[in-house]
């Protein structure tokens, strides 16, 4: 009869452990409210205007879904610094904090919270990935490879050729400078050498490893082109600023892949709007989140539509007048270089 009591104790006892075991865990109800709250890992993978703005927009995009920082979301944000070592870690952390979900800004990023997060239950929504079926991440149907999913900046490459001879009809030469380690810069690159016979240009490639191999390259590539055209590679653009200098005390056009790099001194661009891109993350986030749809379920989205920007303070100082058949589309000009600080 003891001994029956005993186990019936020790039943109760770990019951009453499981309970609040399960209580404790992430994404679970709030105990006051009953309402469903979440942490969300964010790793971006550099600190410049393009990813913020991605980060920005996959917030909003949440919010708008009904998860709000501060209410039922809690987030753990982590820069990498454009440092492979450091996305690893911090995936690595997340996985072992166990959040609810990595959101993971860039190429690089998205490969090692993929990676990090593979043997477990941990979704991951990427953003800012130019190629994901070249990163791995998809299939070439670009049905995710597990439980990952997100959204592409894939460049409209076509357009920015087409815009580039619009701007600089004598123009035989186009600089592109890559990071030799990202898929998405490579993938790029190509498509580029591909179309830009087309338009009767001639590509010049220049790879780097690191941000210290910037400023040698930018000066040798400068010495060999009529332009120079950015990918979204995230080294260099965290460079941006210091290319731009170069570039214009030799009278050399920059152009952008996206708003931001326009504000900063990149003549034109017909690029994307990554806080769009990053509210489209967001939502596709929700749906996982609230256990509408598995992060594996979802194949990765693009936004179709480019933009075309241009800085008319920039061609003033150049002295490139803007055609007026770009001129009258431009979604946004600027007439001011606003400042960044060079890495």
């Amino acid at each position: 009869m003891k001994r029956r009591t005993v186990a019936v104790l020790l039943t109760a006892v770990m019951t009453m452990a499981m309970t609040a075991g399960c209580a404790g865990s992430s994404g679970s109800s709030d105990s006051g409210s009953g309402e469903e709250s979440y942490t969300i890992g964010i790793s971006q993978f550099a600190e410049h205007g393009s990813l913020d703005n991605c980060r920005e927009g996959f917030l909003q995009g949440l919010e708008e879904e009904g998860i709000v920082e501060g209410e039922n979301l809690t987030v753990d944000y982590k820069n990498a610094a454009a440092d492979m070592g450091t996305a690893s870690q911090i995936s690595d952390t997340f996985v072992s904090d166990k959040v609810d979900m990595i959101c993971a800004i860039a190429t690089p990023t998205a490969q090692s919270a993929y990676n990090a997060a593979m043997d477990t239950d941990i979704p991951v929504i990427y953003t800012a990935v130019t190629d994901p079926v070249a990163a791995e991440l998809a299939d070439e149907e670009g049905n995710p490879v597990g439980n990952v999913t997100g959204t592409s900046d894939e460049l409209p490459i076509k357009a920015q050729l087409e815009m580039i001879r619009t701007m600089l009809p004598d123009a035989q030469k186009i600089g592109i400078m890559y990071t030799t380690s990202e898929a998405n810069s490579i993938s790029a690159l190509e498509t580029y050498k591909e179309l830009a016979g087309d338009y009767d240009f001639e590509i010049v490639e220049k790879g780097i490893t690191a941000t210290a191999d910037i400023s040698l390259a930018a000066d040798d590539l400068l010495s060999q082109v009529d332009c120079i055209t950015n990918l979204t590679d995230n080294t260099v653009v965290a460079s941006l600023p210091t290319i731009l200098e170069k570039a214009n005390e030799k009278g050399i056009p920059i152009f952008g892949s996206e708003i931001e790099q326009v504000k900063i001194g990149c003549l034109a661009a017909e690029g994307l709007d990554y806080i769009a891109l990053g509210k489209q993350t967001g939502q596709m986030a929700a749906k996982v989140l609230k256990g509408e749809a598995e992060a594996s379920e979802l194949s990765y989205e693009t936004i179709t539509e480019p933009g075309f920007y241009v800085n008319t303070k920039v061609a003033e100082n150049l002295g490139i007048t803007v055609p007026e058949e770009l001129a009258g589309t431009a979604v946004e000009s600027f007439d001011t270089i606003s400042e960044a600080e060079a890495e």
